[in-house]
This record gives structure tokens, sequence and C-alpha cells, in this order.
């Protein structure tokens, strides 16, 4: 995948992220072989999506606070 427009910041995954393939892929797939509803997939492919973002994120930026104003580990309270 690739695309010119600029992506948010995680826990939105890289268009390029390897997991994120797997995860479309894997929702692809299960329309096409009958396990799975479009709604399904999109679903499960949306969640596991954002997961992946989220460690992607943690990777990239351990400690800092750019999902927000609060810093990693603060009280969300």
């Amino acid at each position: 995948m690739t695309s010119d427009s600029p992506m948010p910041s995680p826990p939105f995954p890289s268009p390029g992220n390897a997991a994120l393939r797997v995860v479309v892929g894997n929702a692809v797939a299960s329309v096409r072989n009958g396990e799975a509803s479009v709604e399904e997939a999109i679903l499960h492919a949306a969640v596991h999506g954002w997961y992946e973002g989220h460690i992607q994120g943690e990777d990239e930026c351990p400690g800092c606070g750019f999902r927000g104003e609060l810093p990693k580990h603060s009280n969300r309270c």
C-alpha cells in the first residue's frame, strides 16, 4: 500500500506496516471463503489494525505523549 497523503500519528499504523498487511489480507480471505461477513471482517481488521498501530507507536516513541496531552503511563482520570 502506498499513499501520498500524510498519515496520522499512531494508533494508526503506517501503510507499509507488515502486520497491517496480514490483518487486511486475513480479513479479505475470511470474506472470500465465507468465514465472515463483510461487516465482521471490517470490524476485525479495524480492531487489530488499531492495535498494530498502538504497538508501532510504542516502538517508535516509548514514553512520549504524541497520542494527546498526557505522557505515557500517566493517570487519565
